[in-house]
């Protein structure tokens, strides 16, 4: 969507910053020993105590409130009675719809005690996104965002998954514009309204340029179990440079 007045960007902001303070909440939860069942609850709890329903259960029939994946699973992973265990790479994905509105949000977590291999894919994985919102500007190119991210990629020896995208947010879960490839797409030849809000989210990953989905019908997985990582935020293009509205 594009933001058509001040009242809409308030109802955004709200919903933003309830699916930030989630996704914290559920990070700071996660250890050894619970089930990912048992983290889904939690942050079912904190939406529904402020009135916000959980947007992939709104949207798509998703079985669980949030969407929890553990490594080498990196995106829609079903919460279920899987034990978390020391040393995993665990994905929490917290969207929901409040108001009329939508945010969406997402993060990458490794449950100690870890590799100095993944806690450098994390910590890349965020720098990875923000080189993105960098590049956002109000008239500006939307493969910009792509070309950044996939410079920071090669740069640190990285690769992208490629059939996962950024995309719209607002009004519902995946807004205009549907798709935003988070790799330099040169053919992409759309611009940055003022006021569009959307999401930016590179899975970032150590050799995986692509998912496939499990028999589940959900989680999805690099075929080479690589370990890759998410790292999402809603933002809205402004111009004063990116707003980002999935902070706490």
């Amino acid at each position: 969507m594009t933001i058509e007045n001040e009242d809409q960007l308030e109802k955004l902001r709200t919903v933003g910053n309830l699916v930030a303070r989630t996704l914290e909440a559920m990070g700071k939860a996660l250890e050894p020993g619970m089930t990912t069942r048992e983290l889904d609850d939690i942050g079912r709890a904190m939406l529904e105590a402020e009135g916000a329903r959980s947007a992939p259960e709104l949207t798509y029939n998703f079985p669980g409130a949030t969407c929890i994946s553990v490594g080498p699973d990196c995106a829609h992973g079903i919460p279920g009675d899987t034990v978390v265990k020391a040393g995993d790479l665990i994905n929490i994905d917290v969207s929901a719809e409040l108001d009329g509105y939508f945010g969406d949000t997402g993060a990458s977590f490794s449950v100690p005690p870890t590799t100095k291999r993944i806690e450098k894919l994390c910590r890349d994985g965020r720098r990875a996104m923000w080189s993105g919102i960098r590049a956002v500007r109000p008239g500006g190119k939307l493969n910009e965002v792509g070309r950044s991210i996939e410079r920071f990629a090669d740069q640190h020896g990285y690769s992208l998954v490629r059939n996962l995208a950024s995309h719209g947010v607002g009004l519902s879960l995946h807004d205009e514009p549907r798709e935003i490839p988070t790799w330099h797409e040169p053919r992409d030849r759309r611009t940055i309204p003022e006021g569009l809000v959307f999401t930016i989210e590179p899975f970032l990953s150590l050799g995986a340029n692509h998912v496939e989905e499990l028999n589940d019908g959900w989680t999805l997985r690099p075929p080479g179990k690589q370990p890759t990582v998410q790292y999402e935020h809603t933002l809205v293009a402004t111009r004063n440079g990116p707003l980002v509205l999935t902070l706490v």
